[in-house]
């Protein structure tokens, strides 16, 4: 197995000149050398040939003892020193201070086709970070990332990826839902793939120390790496590369609006400056539209971090970098004026998207209030978001409204509970579909058009709790066929592949309260 190694956050950036992994607060430093955990007896249970072509491995190099001793941490390659890096957050929206990465640990960076990618392990063990944990993680989280990010990828959604997901032939305790019934699971190490995991909150925690030099070196590194079309050390550059956060941000939120996805922890050390999804853990997608839903367990009595709120607190969580890099810049006006920007984009770009997901050509007069009434009937009865647009594409646009309740036909598979569909309810959903029917005899497209388009935008097959808990409970039982079968169906994702039909349903009624499959705890 053969990487185009480069160490230039090694080489560029303070390191914690205390080398090793013992928790303790770090000062004036970006990052600290560790060393993996070895695990007892690594299984590779799946790995994404396309993650491996990216960084320049072949499927076949995937199979090898090599790739499964480093990608497991039993080994470390050769002129690389793996780090886990430093940063502190805004958790729940309070300063949490320093938090680090408790069970990261980054293997080593690599240079492929003229792209650059960080190679992480997340469960690989303990590091200075990990305050109260072990710096571990277990199967059932690591399966869950794996998939989700390789199917985030396939939905056009910015995100992390992932190479691959191993068994370590440990034990790790664990309290699923934080009641006080820890039980042993089986352990397991994902390999994340991104550009870097840099993060909000590793700038906040330098300027929250007032430590100007520190965060000036790595806001430099930042931007002559990652942003190289902006100036590095000068506060017209700086302002530029929060400008651009913004952006790229703002363009991560809308994709997530798009696909029903919830994200679950929108905490500033989960934010990365890439504006792609990093850190899955209790996610979701929205099975019952409820804009007021999360599928994390800690959030369920606020809901900070629900469907509807995530656009806002992308917004608070970039005023939050934003006083980060204030000093750097020392005045306001960029930084409102991006913010501003923010705000203003996501008003048009939210109601562009939401057009194009119901087949409306162009964004006219009143289709606001008709997109916003959309959102309100689809909460009247429990309504499966991926479905019901999916299915809404199959509607013929000369269709007759009548007193019959035929016009829910093309959507009737949606609904959770069809029953509930009469009185108040019905008549809502008729007066809705009268208004759509009449805006769509204003589009340019056919009918055919028009569905070829929606159905470019509003995926068939996502990844819903449940059936990413079937292949836990499977690898959990040495089977693990279930993960390849999805990871192959998620990568087509806007494809009808009738063959999958199976996959094209609402969540079953034995999923509907189990652990895993409604709700989930930040446990892993």
């Amino acid at each position: 197995m053969q990487l185009n190694i480069d160490d230039r956050f090694n080489s560029e950036l303070p390191a914690d000149g205390n080398e090793r992994n013992a928790r303790r607060q770090v000062a004036k430093a970006a990052f600290s050398f560790v060393q993996p955990r070895r695990p007892s007896a690594p299984r590779l249970l799946h790995a994404s040939d396309e993650v491996a072509k990216l960084i320049g491995l072949t499927p076949e190099e995937t199979k090898s003892a090599e790739f499964l001793n480093v990608f497991s941490g039993a080994a470390v390659i050769d002129g690389t020193r793996p780090y886990a890096m430093c940063y502190g957050g805004h958790q729940f929206g309070s300063w949490a201070g320093q938090l680090g990465d408790g069970r990261a640990i980054n293997l080593t960076e690599v240079q492929h086709d003229q792209q650059h990618w960080m190679l992480q392990l997340k469960g690989a063990g303990e590091t200075p970070y990990s305050r109260q944990g072990d710096g571990l993680a277990v199967l059932r989280s690591s399966i869950r990332e794996h998939l989700c990010s390789e199917a985030m990828y396939h939905l056009g959604v910015p995100t992390s990826r992932s190479l691959c997901v191993v068994r370590t032939g440990d034990e790790v305790l664990r309290d699923v839902m934080y009641d006080g019934h820890p039980a042993m699971e089986p352990g397991a190490v994902v390999c994340r793939v991104a550009p870097s995991f840099i993060r909000f909150g590793s700038f906040e925690i330098f300027a929250f120390r007032n430590d100007v030099d520190t965060l000036q070196q790595l806001t430099d590194y930042t931007i002559r790496h990652h942003y190289p079309e902006i100036d590095v050390a000068t506060k017209a550059g700086y302002a530029n590369f929060f400008h651009a956060v913004c952006r790229r941000t703002l363009d991560m939120v809308i994709h997530w609006q798009r696909v029903g996805f919830v994200h679950g922890v929108m905490n500033t050390d989960n934010m990365s400056i890439h504006g792609e999804t990093i850190d899955y853990g209790p996610y979701g997608w929205l099975e019952g539209f409820d804009t007021k839903w999360t599928p994390n367990t800690t959030d369920a009595g606020r809901g900070r971090y629900c469907f509807g709120n995530q656009p806002g607190i992308a917004f608070w969580n970039l005023q939050q970098l934003a006083s980060a890099l204030y000093q750097l810049i020392g005045e306001t006006e960029p930084l409102i004026s991006a913010l501003q920007e923010f705000q203003t984009e996501f008003g048009r770009r939210n109601i562009e998207m939401r057009a194009a997901k119901v087949g409306l050509d162009t964004v006219r007069p009143g289709d606001e209030s008709l997109l916003d009434d959309l959102i309100e009937v689809l909460q009247l009865t429990e309504t499966d978001m991926t479905i019901f647009y999916r299915r809404l594409a199959d509607v013929v646009s000369s269709h007759t409204i009548d007193g019959s309740d035929e016009f829910l036909s093309p959507v009737r598979d949606a609904f959770y509970k069809p029953g509930e569909l009469t009185g108040n309810v019905l008549d809502r959903w008729r007066s809705w579909f009268d208004r759509y029917l009449t805006r769509l005899a204003e589009n340019d497209s056919t009918d055919h058009e028009r569905r070829t388009k929606m159905n470019q935008v509003n995926p068939k097959y996502v990844l819903r709790n449940y059936m990413a808990q079937l292949a836990i409970d499977q690898a959990t039982q040495g089977d693990y066929s279930l993960i390849d079968e999805l990871y192959q169906l998620l990568k087509h994702p806007y494809d009808e592949q009738p063959d999958q039909e199976k996959w094209f349903a609402k969540r079953p009624d034995w999923a509907r309260h189990k652990v895993g499959c409604s709700m989930l705890s930040c446990s892993s």
